[in-house]
């Protein structure tokens, strides 16, 4: 019985001394571990699962058919494809006014003046309501009818006119609609940049000479690159993957003019047309091709600026 206790004490103190000796080691690999395995659930299987997906034939029922590359043929040759690649492009391009803007309300609201609380205030509601929500409110807003814009219009000459019923014109509507809480949210990452400037530099600067613009171009703005970093690359992704603005104001109409590449996915993965899982799939892949792209581009182009001491 004795010997029992006592081989029962060796092997627990020889337990709690493997546990002291790699402890260091140990901890952080167990905090990481839940994250780990939510990502590779919910990220890293999916994009595996996809791309699988895209070389089937699939309606999401019946079994599954291999056909190779086929999915990303029928997919370069088809119109609408390139209807919704080409709208990506414009929200791109536009939604890159974001982030001038963003810094320019950021260094604007970053000062201490009276009442500019609440001035933040009303800039940082587009940040904390739902897209959706805004979608619909921006809808409102372009009625022919009762919208806002209405009487404007009707002051130029464009009575019953309707932005989002007009192919040439219903993308820029939604795109204005998606850049109000993006510029919000580049306006927030700025405004902590801003909080951690040096100002020890600021003073030498002035103390050199140096004029407003040549402190912003010269000293501000370098300190600003992480959170221009970090702005351009939500502004990309925002802008790659705006699906639930189009949802909500047009549904990808009128004769899909508005459709972009996620909401065209989903028209052709899960809506009424067609339950086509590998092709939605193979669109997903080029989108994912595309988001990443920009991504590592834009993180190369961090490392050689930090590599180069710019």
């Amino acid at each position: 019985m004795s010997q029992t206790a006592s081989s029962l004490s060796t092997r627990t103190i020889r337990q709690s001394s493997w546990w002291k000796r790699n402890q260091q080691k140990l901890t952080p690999i167990i905090f990481l571990a839940p994250g780990l395995l939510f990502f590779v659930v919910y990220v890293i299987w999916p994009i595996i699962s996809s791309l699988t997906i895209s070389l089937y034939q699939w309606d999401g029922l019946s079994p599954k058919t291999f056909i190779g590359l086929e999915n990303y043929i029928m997919l370069f040759d088809d119109e609408y494809f390139y209807v919704a690649l080409w709208n990506n492009v414009k929200w791109l391009v536009c939604f890159m006014l974001a982030v001038p803007v963003g810094l320019g309300l950021a260094i604007f609201l970053n000062q201490t003046i009276f009442g500019i609380r609440v001035v933040k205030s009303l800039f940082f509601f587009p940040f904390v309501i739902s897209q959706v929500v805004i979608g619909l409110i921006f809808t409102w807003f372009y009625r022919p009818d009762y919208g806002v814009i209405a009487p404007f219009l009707n002051l130029i000459g464009l009575e019953g006119w309707s932005i989002l019923a007009d192919e040439d014109y219903a993308t820029y509507g939604i795109i204005f609609a998606g850049l109000y809480p993006q510029i919000a949210y580049c306006m927030i990452l700025y405004l902590t940049g801003l909080n951690n400037i040096n100002s020890d530099q600021i003073e030498a600067g002035r103390m050199d000479g140096a004029k407003s613009f040549s402190l912003f171009w010269n000293i501000v703005l370098p300190q600003l690159r992480p959170a221009t970093f970090l702005a351009i690359v939500v502004t990309v992704i925002g802008a790659l993957r705006s699906f639930d603005m189009v949802a909500i104001m047009t549904q990808g109409g009128p004769w899909g003019s508005t459709n972009v590449l996620a909401y065209y996915m989903f028209e052709q993965a899960l809506s009424e047309y067609g339950y086509r899982m590998g092709y939605g799939s193979a669109i997903a892949a080029i989108l994912f091709t595309i988001m990443m792209f920009y991504i590592v581009f834009f993180i190369y182009r961090m490392y050689q600026n930090e590599k180069k001491g710019l």
